[in-house]
């Protein structure tokens, strides 16, 4: 390995995997040079390209660090936002907004193989991370697994392991990324202004058996979350977040 894209490269998969955390340093140049087995300018012009790709920043005297604001999440393991916020030294909170049942529409049904007008429970939560709200998540569930999102406290940190507890463990996910304006609501709990570019990741969630159990629609704040996808010559592909 000795061209800097390549280096640039194998950097922003640890850095993706979690090996250099967000606000971390990263080792120094000669020790990166030393590693790679070329030379401190091949190291520092990767560490460059990384830059110039929001991921790292130069401190003078102090070397180069991961971004503070950097998060990645990847979407191949089927993690709760909790799990993936510990995984990643960072403390995960939140609060329910709103909580209604409601009639199923055209929609729930289809998703979550059920009667249309069936009452479905649907969930509003603002997110935290570190006490920064970082995220608005809005979730339909399917009425096998109501009653236990029911009966969470207000700011219960992980609904997946409550869920998992219950017998409901998540296995597999659907996800589908896009943009979308914050609504009033959006920009009032994220601190926003109304119509900003928001980050949005939409899903749903199955069991082990292909059961549903809930859908949503999660928008992120600007500079909160960072998403990658990459393909492969086979078709198969891999997204982080």
């Amino acid at each position: 390995m000795t061209r800097y894209r390549d280096i640039a490269d194998d950097l922003r998969r640890r850095i993706v995997q979690g090996e250099f955390g967000a606000g971390e340093r990263m080792p120094g140049e000669q020790n990166l040079a030393g590693n790679y087995g070329v030379s401190r300018g091949v190291v520092r012009n990767a560490l460059a390209a990384l830059q110039r790709r929001g991921l790292v920043e130069s401190h003078p005297g102090s070397g180069w660090r991961v971004r503070a604001d950097f998060r990645t999440q990847e979407f191949a393991e089927m993690r709760s936002f909790a799990q993936w916020a510990q995984s990643r030294r960072m403390t995960p909170g939140g609060r329910v907004v709103r909580q209604e049942y409601g009639p199923a529409t055209a929609v729930d049904a289809r998703v979550l193989r059920m009667r249309t007008g069936d009452d479905v429970l649907r969930v509003t939560r603002l997110r935290t991370l570190d006490g920064r709200p970082v995220m608005v998540e809005r979730t339909t569930y399917a009425p096998r697994v109501a009653s236990v999102i029911q009966s969470l406290p207000p700011d219960e940190p992980s609904v997946m392991a409550a869920l998992q507890v219950a017998g409901f463990a998540m296995a597999s996910g659907t996800h589908r990324i896009d943009t979308v304006a914050a609504s009033s609501e959006d920009a009032e709990l994220l601190g926003v202004r109304r119509s900003t570019r928001l980050l949005r990741l939409r899903r749903e969630t199955q069991t082990h058996d292909g059961i549903p159990i809930e859908y949503g629609d999660d928008r992120y704040a600007p500079g909160t979350m960072t998403f990658e996808v990459h393909a492969s010559a086979t078709g198969n592909l891999v997204g982080r977040a």
